[in-house]
């Protein structure tokens, strides 16, 4: 008899932190309760958010299998075996939704070619919260990731993006290294037209949340110090 798959669930994480049920449904720390089986991106910090929202799981029970920059793919393949063997399976980004500018999309597209059944649960995506929340095209929007560090080759991208936004109506979403963010809300002010709206979301769901959506003519006299303040930068022009 042919044994059943495990399924592999896709387990959002806190983008900060909050207590667990202020942001995150009941149905994940009931998911995280009966799994001891993860695919996580830091092993320290995965601990750390299982034990934050299911304190009485056992920690030395736990199986952690790290997928970063440094996973070599024929080591990738092997992650699913429990799920092979019948046993269901966790996916926990560092922040956010799995899979979503997140390394774990690989390991769901392994589950999808093993015929494993994906099982994504609900949480904050900081991308999705930002678009919510600045009032632009939410019909039509394009993730695009982080924006080159080469100056010219900045100034050439988000030229590019703006009129994309323009030419198409679509709002057009980027991040930026927490460090760097001040900079390019600089960079956004003297390259984009003065009437392409900017929002800026940063600390998303956090009690220092701040969300504004102006005029790049409005941000240049607008104080605002995002400096290591995990941010997304949402551009459109009309």
């Amino acid at each position: 008899m042919e044994k059943n798959t495990g399924k592999l669930y896709l387990i959002p994480t806190l983008l900060g932190d909050n207590p667990s049920l202020e942001v995150l449904p009941i149905s994940v720390k009931s998911v995280i309760e009966h799994i001891d089986s993860f695919i996580v991106e830091n092993e320290k910090s995965a601990r750390h958010f299982i034990k934050h929202v299911c304190p009485q799981k056992s920690q030395p029970k736990l199986h952690l299998q790290v997928l970063n920059k440094y996973t070599e793919s024929m080591e990738m393949m092997t992650f699913l075996d429990p799920c092979k063997e019948g046993i269901d399976m966790g996916l926990l980004s560092e922040a956010g939704c799995p899979g979503v500018a997140d390394p774990g999309a690989e390991i769901v597209n392994l589950a999808h070619q093993n015929n494993i059944q994906v099982v994504p649960l609900v949480g904050p995506s900081s991308i999705i919260l930002a678009m919510m929340s600045s009032g632009m095209n939410g019909q039509s929007f394009a993730f695009n990731g982080y924006l080159p560090i080469d100056k010219q080759e900045r100034k050439n991208t988000l030229k590019k993006l703006e009129r994309r936004s323009q030419e198409e109506n679509q709002s057009q979403i980027f991040i930026e290294t927490p460090y760097r963010n001040n900079k390019l809300l600089e960079d956004l002010c003297q390259v984009l037209q003065p009437q392409t709206k900017i929002c800026v979301a940063c600390d998303i769901t956090l009690p220092t949340e701040y969300i504004k959506t102006l005029t790049a003519k409005q941000w240049k006299t607008t104080k605002i110090d995002l400096h290591k303040r995990p941010s997304i930068f949402i551009i459109h022009k009309e």
